[in-house]
């Protein structure tokens, strides 16, 4: 970390809106005008609408996480985590991965954590559950997906190969759609390779608490999709929660009872409870209360945007609907951002802010290798697709949208060979512990039996 006598624009969070925010802002300003320090706990930005293909193998894990310090050469970027602010002195408490906090000056602030998974009080959750919020989750769950898979093929009792074959996903929103719909996809192929596994023998099961999967496409097409999930296999339970998964014995509130070694939790998301300790306004529901122009309700030097923000939807509310407010996804997170920067530049020169205003374009989802649903939003007109031209526009959309045409590139050459190679059904479990076999080949061997009489022998004389 360097000193300087500059202004400091500090990003707490190096998301979507954290990444697009230093950018924008780095590009608008003038030669040695401020300094740009970007913290995150993380060295890179993950594009989470791509996770569900990362759990099927359909993109590298490394192609979907973008590296801060390769796309921000000339900002600071501090690994370690925004602990606490305070707002009178102007100052960050940043706590690195290693060695002792320490004090940050600032001069303007950038709050962009993001969310984190919502969860309950269930027992079991934590210690049964899998979340699909990072990269390192999305390459868990495949790597266990398919070691289910191999446990199954090697065991001969009967409860243990059943266990490992069935597959519960909580929360039928697009994360949780996608992702088993993707995982499920890979799981069919997968068994090919295996002599005693067929799609019969799995079990895979999708539960929300609400009367509809796919909210955010609407009726007609959250219906379809439920029938098209149906149609391959899969158990869709509405209406329902899941009451305790204690050793991966699921319980649902329907009186459903399971024994699942795979619980992935999609059921929404949070504003980052860190937050809290700000100082910030915050809204009912823990997101940090921000004006249209992306200002922190009564600061005139704090900026907020993305799924931590509670931004006003002022399109939503011209078209007549009250208390409309942006939802947490990367149609607004990019927008806003971009509007987030320029804010940035005008208050630190003293110009007007600008609002940030966004009509809803729609919303793509993928389900699946060639299968889709998707609403395009054009004015008045709602165009509705579903199949492979929806499955098309989904990989289209997310393909430009994600950050750096490097990433692009890799993302788009993952697709092309996937459509001339087989999909990789390799698990790699090592990957949790690396260090296991290395372990068990270096610790020191016991003394054998016969080495340690003498000495207990002499002991005894």
């Amino acid at each position: 970390m360097s000193t300087t006598e500059r202004p400091r624009i500090l990003v707490v969070g190096g998301g979507y809106v954290g990444l697009y925010a230093a950018k924008r802002i780095m590009k608008k300003m003038r030669y040695g005008e401020a300094t740009v320090t970007v913290v995150d706990p993380r060295s890179y930005m993950t594009y989470q609408p791509f996770l569900p293909e990362v759990a099927a193998g359909s993109i590298s894990p490394r192609h979907v996480v973008v590296p801060l310090r390769r796309v921000l050469p000339k900002a600071e970027v501090l690994t370690g985590r925004v602990t606490s602010i305070d707002q009178d002195r102007k100052v960050a408490v940043v706590t690195p991965l290693v060695g002792e906090a320490y004090e940050l000056p600032f001069d303007y602030l950038v709050i962009a954590l993001g969310a984190v998974s919502r969860t309950f009080p269930i027992p079991g959750l934590a210690e049964q559950g899998i979340g699909m919020k990072g990269v390192e989750e999305g390459i868990g769950l495949r790597n266990h997906v398919l070691e289910q898979l191999d446990k199954a093929e090697s065991t001969t009792d009967e409860d243990v190969r059943r266990k490992a074959l069935t597959f519960v996903f909580v929360g039928g929103g697009f994360a949780g759609a996608e992702t088993i719909g993707e995982v499920e996809d890979m799981a069919r192929d997968a068994a090919k390779y295996y002599s005693t596994i067929k799609r019969e023998d799995m079990r895979f099961i999708l539960v929300d608490a609400a009367d509809k999967i796919l909210p955010e496409v609407g009726p007609k097409l959250g219906t379809w999709g439920k029938e098209h999930l149906e149609s391959r296999g899969i158990e869709i339970y509405l209406n329902t929660s899941m009451d305790s998964c204690v050793d991966g014995h699921v319980v649902l509130k329907n009186g459903l009872e399971v024994d699942s070694n795979t619980i992935v939790w999609t059921a929404g998301v949070k504003p980052n409870p860190v937050l809290a300790r700000y100082g910030l306004p915050l809204g009912p529901r823990g997101h940090v209360d921000a004006q249209p122009t992306l200002q922190v309700t009564g600061t005139d030097y704090i900026w907020t945007a993305g799924d931590n923000a509670q931004v006003p939807d002022i399109a939503a509310r011209k078209a007549g609907v009250e208390n409309a407010w942006c939802p947490p996804n990367a149609q607004h997170a990019l927008r806003q951002a971009k509007v987030l920067g320029d804010n940035v530049i005008s208050g630190m020169r003293g110009f007007p802010q600008t609002e940030y205003s966004h009509s809803n374009k729609g919303a793509v989802a993928g389900l699946g290798l060639h299968k889709g649903v998707a609403m395009i939003v054009m004015g008045k007109t709602k165009i509705k697709l579903k199949g492979r031209l929806a499955w098309y526009m989904h990989r289209g959309y997310h393909g430009m949208a994600m950050p750096t045409w490097n990433r692009k590139i890799r993302v788009f050459a993952d697709w092309t060979l996937a459509m001339f190679l087989k999909r990789e059904v390799v698990s790699l479990g090592a990957l949790e512990t690396p260090r296991e076999e290395f372990y068990e080949a270096a610790k020191p061997a016991p003394a054998p039996a016969a080495a340690a009489a003498p000495a207990e022998k002499a002991k005894a004389s």
